[in-house]
């Protein structure tokens, strides 16, 4: 098929949505980049497309994305905190015509010592699809282990987090307009970063070269590293920041994340990782880095980009917020789709 056509159709309300994207995961779990092969990468990346047409398009189209998922119920559970996340698939399903009930750790009876999958064989009763997110790695493959309800993997530990891998690579794509031979570089903690295990292992579909830079201590795992070496992808692994400036003259995406303190066993052992890289536009320019460079952030950031790198035409961190939007409208239509 002509791939991504659609995201270059003048008039979206044009598009008959079934005949043009056929069904791939009615009913499916999503738990982690792993599923996901080039096919199945390059039809959310058109689904997400459409879902921004329509959005941008008219009144009328947003109306329409109204009929998409009516009368369908998300069951939003979070267990760890989150504001980008959890909102945009609030959002998500809003805009499609569905609603919502969130379910979080305060309100949760977890609180009484209710287990998992018993929380999870009882909401199951109300709703559609759940996403959740736990501290637990597996956490969500263990959910669905007891309900037929499509279970979408909003973040499990340091395990992986397939939505955002997922809204990471259609903007990547929208940038770009391709996603082969692009190098991407991935900056800070790549331990417990599950973002970057999930990006990834998506990003193995594609002829892509990936860098890894870190601190010693938050070096991305060997899981990670081994996938990527069982399915060919090029990637270099620098355990020391200061290779930041070797690597990012041929970098086309920068990838930075944040040290995240909640992963800390001591706040000690936090302080000796935080503040060790900041970027901002004189570095990036100091470096080498092309203007074409687009900076990424899963977000939320802390202390390692400077807040005047935000003017800088080269940094895509918000607009990646809104890809976000997009591709969880994608994804909630996609596995509840009943054509």
């Amino acid at each position: 098929r002509n791939k991504y056509s659609s995201s270059n159709n003048s008039n979206p309300l044009e598009v008959n949505y079934n005949e043009t994207f056929p069904s791939i995961f009615k009913n499916k779990d999503v738990l982690g980049g792993y599923q996901f092969d080039r096919d199945s990468i390059e039809h959310f990346i058109d689904t997400a497309l459409h879902m921004k047409a329509m959005n941008e398009h008219s009144r009328e189209a947003r109306l329409k994305l109204l009929d998409y998922d009516k009368g369908r119920v998300l069951l939003n559970v979070f267990m760890e905190p989150s504001t980008r996340t959890s909102s945009s698939f609030q959002t998500a399903m809003t805009k499609l015509g569905g609603s919502v009930i969130n379910l979080n750790s305060d309100t949760s009876s977890a609180k009484k010592g209710e287990t998992l999958t018993d929380t999870i064989k009882t909401i199951e009763n109300y709703a559609d699809v759940i996403v959740l997110r736990h501290p637990e790695v597996g956490a969500a493959k263990e959910a669905a282990s007891v309900t037929d309800l499509p279970i979408i993997n909003a973040g499990d530990g340091q395990g992986e987090h397939p939505s955002q891998s997922l809204l990471d690579t259609v903007c990547i794509y929208d940038q770009f307009k391709h996603l082969d031979n692009l190098t991407i570089t991935m900056v800070g903690d790549l331990k417990f970063g599950r973002t970057v295990h999930s990006l990834a292992n998506i990003l193995t579909n594609f002829n892509v070269k990936i860098n890894f830079v870190s601190s010693p201590t938050l070096a991305i795992p060997e899981k990670v590293t081994e996938y990527l070496q069982d399915k060919n992808t090029e990637f270099k692994d620098y355990q020391d920041l200061n290779h930041l400036k070797t690597v990012l003259p041929e970098t086309d995406v920068l990838y930075m994340t944040r040290v995240q303190q909640e992963r800390f066993s001591t706040r000690e052992e936090y302080l000796k990782e935080k503040g060790l890289y900041v970027v901002g536009p004189q570095m990036l320019d100091d470096f080498g880095a092309k203007k074409s460079l687009k900076v990424m952030h899963p977000l939320p950031r802390v202390d390692e980009m400077l807040p005047e790198l935000d003017d800088d035409p080269r940094a895509c961190y918000f607009q990646q917020v809104r890809y976000g939007l997009y591709t969880r409208m994608a994804i909630l239509h996609e596995v509840l789709r009943d054509d």
